[in-house]
């Protein structure tokens, strides 16, 4: 996970966000309930403009499946600062809904370690924001801290078992369960717990991850009711035994207690945009470490009841739609069309082959940048459209692109796939209106096939994702990852998904790759099983699931007033 992780974005001024944000009157909740055809008790307020729906509504919307056209929001390979993907979901749905379109828009909570590192927020921006926003990017309804909590349940309960007599023979030398916290701490990356003699517990190495980077995270992500959601708790991996056999949550008999604790946080949380629409924010998994999208039961809420389904996917197509794809739409919810979003800025970073960024630099290149940088673009349509998406480019319109580079960009991206600009961050709905119009004539042009089969061999999952998807050369294993695959299989998943992590700022597992990289082998180092969420993570490279503060964080911007008025949250 790369510390900028994010679904926020960054597409002009941050003060004017939250000015934006202040000036919009929200519709009652039970008026944007209504729109989705809820009844006041099919949902439980939770203050100003926000609503958890509670479980028989969840129960009612999802019991025949979903029949709402589904729009995945994805991207090319993004700058740290992203591209726009959740100012064009909200932007989209306002269009959609402005068309006559009954449409909801679903997208991940925001995890504080971004909201207060580099980012900033993460409930989109100007004319296409959440609201409110503040809550959003704040506590909300305590969901991901629900999930801290619960994770470092687990964490107590496998110590303890060893302090109290190791019945299972935990190896405490191959513990794989972490602790959780919710906020950017370099620090805790790694730590020894246990010290203090026998009344303080064993001694061992430990580690610390962000919330949004726990398993627990994609578990609730990919749950479909609760008792779903405690089958999949069960099955979580913490430790190995002294014979190398998987220790669960199931055998330390906490699943239950866990799942009491994530009992509120699996309701969908129901807010709305600047103009009304309604919005589901819910779940925050990490993009490279796990499936990085909304959860699986809001999806199935708002395709079921609405005709238009705009949802988010993290970071490029190369992860963000090949994981919804392949861990997400065999669930049910498979994509009819999706939105390519790209930028000027971005595509110049590719044409310029800059690594790491230089906004300024950025700022100051001109047009023969973009049109040399439009070949990264055009690879994420392709993934896209070799797995049976149709594809819609829609150019995010920053205030200081210029004439030329944006007709620079629409002449190298022209040819079958529709090209549009899109300015939702200054214009709301009104400025999406032809990506809506699109997104509309594309959707369920042609039929969603997996690029692999769920039966494959790990390794010929992974071969297929390096080549089909990143254009690899081929796949080398090294640090143990090929003994690692033996033992996912052997341990009886083999026929899970593949979710890869690797750095989302090059279609290659080297960030300063730009472009779209030829004659490259990716590199695997480790292969582990995240058995509760379903799917097995293969690590490209060292993979950061702890951020760090940059030099300057988000952090120092942000205060409060006398009047309890917070300012510099973006």
């Amino acid at each position: 996970m790369d510390p900028t992780d994010s679904n926020g974005d960054e597409t002009g001024d941050p003060e004017s966000d939250l000015a934006v944000a202040r000036a919009v009157t929200p519709r009652p909740i039970e008026a944007v309930a209504a729109d989705l055809g809820l009844s006041p008790d099919a949902i439980e307020p939770r203050g100003d403009g926000i609503a958890k729906l509670t479980l028989d509504a969840v129960r009612s919307a999802t019991a025949d499946g979903s029949d709402g056209t589904v729009v995945l929001v994805t991207g090319m390979t993004p700058t740290p600062r992203g591209e726009g993907k959740t100012v064009t979901t909200v932007g989209l749905g306002q269009a959609l809904d402005a068309l006559g379109e009954r449409t909801a828009v679903a997208v991940r909570e925001p995890s504080l370690g971004p909201v207060f590192g580099i980012k900033g927020g993460a409930a989109g921006g100007g004319y296409s924001q959440l609201l409110p926003m503040e809550a959003i990017n704040l506590h909300f309804t305590g969901d991901i801290h629900a999930l801290t909590a619960a994770h470092n349940l687990l964490s107590a309960a496998l110590d303890n078992h060893v302090q109290q007599g190791n019945d299972r023979d935990v190896d405490v030398r191959r513990v794989r369960w972490p602790r959780a916290l919710d906020v950017n701490d370099r620090a805790l990356r790694e730590t020894v717990v246990g010290l203090g003699g026998p009344t303080r517990g064993v001694p061992r190495e430990d580690a610390f991850v962000i919330t949004a980077a726990s398993e627990l995270m994609a578990v609730l992500g990919l749950a479909s009711d609760l008792a779903d959601l405690q089958t999949r708790v069960g099955r979580i991996v913490l430790a190995e035994d002294a014979d190398g056999d998987p220790v669960t949550a199931a055998d330390l008999e906490v699943a239950g207690a866990v799942t009491a604790l994530l009992r509120d946080a699996f309701r969908p949380n129901l807010v709305q945009t600047v103009e009304g629409v309604p919005a589901l924010v819910h779940g925050g998994p990490f993009a490279n470490i796990a499936h990085g999208t909304n959860t699986l039961v809001a999806d199935r809420v708002g395709a079921s009841l609405t005709d238009y389904l705009v949802t988010e996917a993290g970071f490029g197509a190369d992860l963000g739609a090949e994981k919804f794809a392949h861990i997400v739409a065999p669930e049910g919810i498979v994509p009819d069309v999706a939105v390519v979003v790209a930028s000027v800025r971005g595509v110049k970073r590719h044409g310029l082959e800059m690594w790491p960024t230089d906004f300024d630099a950025l700022a100051e290149a001109g047009p023969e940048a973009v049109r040399t940088g439009a070949d990264n673009v055009r690879h994420h349509v392709e993934i896209v459209e070799s797995m049976g998406i149709p594809a819609v480019v829609a150019i995010n319109v920053f205030p200081d692109d210029t004439a030329a580079e944006l007709q620079a960009l629409e002449s190298a991206l022209g040819g079958d796939v529709p090209v549009v600009r899109s300015t939702v961050y200054r214009d709301g709905g009104e400025g999406g209106l032809a990506l809506a119009t699109a997104v509309r004539e594309a959707a369920g042009t042609d039929d969603f096939v997996p690029l692999y089969d769920p039966t494959d061999s790990v390794r010929t999952k992974i071969e297929t994702v390096a080549r089909a998807v990143y254009g690899a050369d081929g796949v080398e294993y090294v640090d143990g990852a090929a003994a690692d695959v033996d033992r996912v299989e052997a341990w009886g998943y083999g026929d899970r998904p593949v979710c890869l992590s690797k750095t989302p700022y090059s279609v290659s597992d080297d960030a300063s790759a730009t472009g779209v990289p030829t004659d490259w082998t990716l590199t695997v180092r480790e292969v582990t099983a995240s058995a509760g969420a379903g799917f097995v993570v293969v690590k490209t490279a060292d993979v950061m699931t702890m951020p760090g503060l940059p030099a300057e964080p988000a952090a120092e911007e942000i205060d409060v007033g006398d009047d309890g008025e917070i300012s510099g949250l973006f």
